[in-house]
């Protein structure tokens, strides 16, 4: 984040961020009235922060499940490096990869897919067996399946303890 965009995350900016959390589809005009800025400046501001790279994008959410997607697993893979460029052209392309991150700790990656069935899911099991070790966890449900962020910069439901200082001994 540069220093231009820190300056428009101030209350203006992240009182924007929440509203378009809540529902990106507001008017301009409904917008600006809930920030409290006029409507060019809340234009404005909505294209600084698209230029700045805050915002990433407007999109809407589809019930996976309408789509005909009903099994939702987390896969959990180890990549020798010898195949770790193949793998990550190789799972750009997958489209029942969802999401994949690049890890630190014992497993290289970690990917959120979705197939439509538990047939499909093997063959997706398999197709990854040539870059690594695939570990698979099927999803059951989901409590928190997507959250808000808190545009305050900070969290607040838990609070760090202030850690004890040992007395030498």
């Amino acid at each position: 984040m540069t220093m231009d965009s820190t300056v428009l995350l101030d209350i203006y900016g992240r009182t924007l961020l929440h509203e378009l959390q809540v529902n990106a589809r507001l008017s301009l005009a409904e917008l600006s009235r809930r920030i409290g800025l006029s409507a060019t400046a809340t234009a404005e501001r909505l294209k600084q922060m698209e230029e700045s790279g805050i915002l990433r994008g407007f999109t809407v959410e589809i019930d996976r499940e309408a789509l005909g997607l009903g099994v939702m697993a987390f896969i959990r893979m180890s990549c020798p490096g010898q195949h770790y460029r193949r793998f990550v052209e190789y799972v750009q392309r997958l489209e029942e990869v969802r999401e994949c991150h690049h890890l630190t700790g014992g497993d290289d990656f970690l990917m959120k897919v979705t197939t439509t069935s538990m047939n499909d899911l093997e063959a997706l099991i398999e197709a990854l067996l040539p870059y690594g070790n695939p570990v698979t966890s099927l999803v059951l449900s989901s409590p928190v399946e997507r959250r808000n962020y808190a545009v305050t910069g900070k969290l607040t439901t838990i609070t760090a303890k202030p850690r004890s200082r040992r007395s030498p001994r």
